[in-house]
């Protein structure tokens, strides 16, 4: 089995609506020349884990784009003779599947969801003129009866599965197979710059049958796992201080999401495990910590923005241990950020 009608659509922006609900999807209006189509991009799942595994590269590099340069506008069926052109998240090496991270679409606050991560680059696409959106995934339509119901556009035509499309759980084991995965690649034209955003369920697998695209019995999935406190390594008292903030990249080139990071110094004379460890910031987000710094070592920890969100108008991190003991804390001011420069405390 497979998706039915696999493809591209290939067209300029025109509008956008944010996801909401329980089978959420962020929805972006395109027009090809001729005519309107709605890509309906999933941000929720509707069986948990919710959040959606995504993963963005802002500077997309691949050999595909220049044949994607070359499609007329519009939407084009990917069939048997298109192979140069599918997406396949497993074997087409178009980025690295352990970099996906789980983020959730409705999280209060600006620029720290999965629907403003998306609406960043659409909005940059309006902003420049003769910038493409491709989306991949599965048609529907022309429906000619039947306006849009987002946008209310005649007739109703767009696409959907814009997400990966294999390694499914078995309630969605029909629509597997290789080399029809869905994602979104925008070419941002005043930049001569490629973004991609490529989506995932946590309920599916990364390694699949080449046949069938079914997930293999020792199929991985990506997800992410509070920290079991019952596997906390046992250690005696950690004097205050003992592990430090010492820097914060607060404002990463590009997408913030993923690329926020803290660093963390072991001061003391002992390795300290940091399992059950936690950060947080001036808003109360959490963040779990794992694994072990060595001592007078220090160790960097990426915030996928599911938790801890480093604001660029200043703010306070603070490092808790296992008990829930302050061990350190800092403050940064708006005037300390710089975009890719990295704070020092």
């Amino acid at each position: 089995m497979s998706l039915e009608n696999y493809g591209v659509l290939k067209g300029k922006p025109k509008d956008y609506k944010g996801g909401k609900g329980k089978n959420a999807h962020y929805h972006i209006l395109v027009h090809d020349g001729k005519n309107e189509h709605r890509v309906a991009v999933n941000v929720n799942s509707q069986i948990p884990p919710s959040e959606l595994l995504y993963f963005v590269d802002d500077n997309f590099s691949h050999p595909i784009t220049d044949k994607l340069q070359n499609l007329e506008m519009g939407y084009k069926r990917l069939d048997n003779t298109s192979w140069d052109i599918r997406l396949d998240y497993v074997r087409g090496g178009l980025f690295d599947v352990s970099k996906m991270v789980p983020l959730k679409y409705d999280i209060p606050g600006p620029s720290n969801d999965l629907n403003e991560l998306i609406q960043k680059y659409v909005k940059q696409a309006l902003s420049m003129s003769g910038s493409m959106i491709y989306a991949f995934g599965e048609r529907w339509g022309p429906e000619s009866f039947l306006p849009d119901s987002f946008f209310g556009f005649r007739p109703g035509s767009g696409i959907h599965d814009v997400h990966m499309n294999q390694g499914n759980s078995v309630k969605w084991q029909g629509d597997d197979a290789p080399n029809q995965d869905g994602g979104l690649l925008i070419h941002l034209t005043e930049d001569n710059r490629w973004v991609a955003i490529f989506l995932a369920f946590q309920s599916q697998c990364f390694n699949t049958d080449n046949s069938t695209g079914h997930c293999l019995p020792d199929g991985k999935k990506i997800t992410s796992e509070p920290c079991d406190e019952t596997n906390v390594k046992s250690q005696g008292p950690v004097p205050a201080g003992s592990v430090r903030i010492i820097a914060a990249l607060v404002d990463p080139i590009g997408v913030d999401m993923g690329k926020e990071a803290i660093t963390l110094f072991n001061t003391s004379s002992n390795d300290i495990g940091l399992d059950g460890w936690f950060i947080k910031d001036g808003q109360g987000r959490k963040s779990l910590l794992k694994g072990e710094i060595s001592t007078g070592s220090g160790t960097r920890i990426l915030l996928s923005g599911k938790g801890v969100i480093l604001s660029n108008s200043g703010g306070q991190i603070t490092l808790y241990d296992n008990k829930g003991a302050l061990m350190h804390e800092v403050k940064y001011t708006g005037r300390e950020v710089r975009s890719g420069w990295t704070i020092v405390f």
